[in-house]
């Protein structure tokens, strides 16, 4: 499913340096959408939270030198359980946030419990639990680069401008189009000198790439996974399920 061949993978890790990242795992939304009682990273998936997927992704990853989970503390147990699970070697120290009224300020106070030292963050959306290894390695090594780096994959659909009247505007060039997932990988200091500014003009930012575009400065996208999808749906899930025999 990945478009990035195996063969960079060593390439890849190499590129940073084992322990040197923070995960910044964002748990805290409420998933709306999805209808259920419980927030949607929080459902069932083959007899586990959907969240906790890529708590284990991550914490095998030798460049992965803490984890942060921004969660509502109730949530913490969930975390807590399957991280004791974990062999001694991924256990790497448990960080935990409280989330924010917004994503950024869920992001600000994930980034704010993280490590001083890290050398990047690697912040990442726990609703999509069919991360793969090699796909966010290669985003750190891109981050570590370029300095703030996100996976994303080419659109597939034809996208159209509608104006408020319901009339096409324009129909996009979908060559130029993709869709940004997550991890989304950045330099600390670079972050916070973009929280500096969305904090002085207001911004609104959707992303945590944004912030670095807002600053004017270059963001890769790392090329990913369509298995690497959000759930925000009933149908969703079924996919992850079948993605994740997949890449079993």
């Amino acid at each position: 499913v990945s478009m990035m061949s195996v063969v960079g993978e060593s390439d890849a890790e190499e590129a940073v340096p084992a322990g040197s990242v923070s995960a910044i795992l964002l748990a805290g939304g409420v998933g709306k959408r999805m209808g259920a009682a419980i927030p949607k990273q929080y459902l069932e998936l083959r007899g586990r939270a959907i969240a906790t997927y890529s708590m284990t992704t991550f914490a095998a990853m030798p460049q992965i030198g803490e984890l942060v989970v921004v969660c509502n503390p109730e949530w913490r147990n969930v975390f807590d359980d399957v991280y004791a699970t974990l062999p001694e070697e991924q256990k790497k120290p448990l960080v935990y946030a409280l989330p924010g009224k917004e994503r950024q300020d869920s992001v600000f106070n994930g980034l704010s419990a993280a490590r001083a030292d890290a050398g990047l963050v690697a912040i990442h959306d726990t609703a999509r639990p069919v991360i793969r290894p090699v796909d966010a390695a290669q985003c750190m090594a891109d981050a570590m680069e370029t300095g703030a780096a996100v996976l994303g994959v080419p659109v597939k659909p034809t996208i159209k401008e509608v104006g408020e009247d319901g009339r096409v505007v324009r129909t996009l060039n979908r060559s130029l189009l993709w869709e940004v997932q997550t991890p989304q990988c950045i330099r600390p200091g670079l972050l916070k000198e973009g929280f500096d500014l969305v904090a002085r003009e207001n911004l609104e930012v959707t992303d945590d790439v944004s912030i670095i575009e807002a600053m004017g400065l270059p963001v890769k996208v790392t090329p990913g996974s369509y298995s690497n999808l959000k759930i925000t749906t009933p149908d969703d899930l079924i996919a992850a399920e079948q993605f994740l025999d997949l890449e079993a």
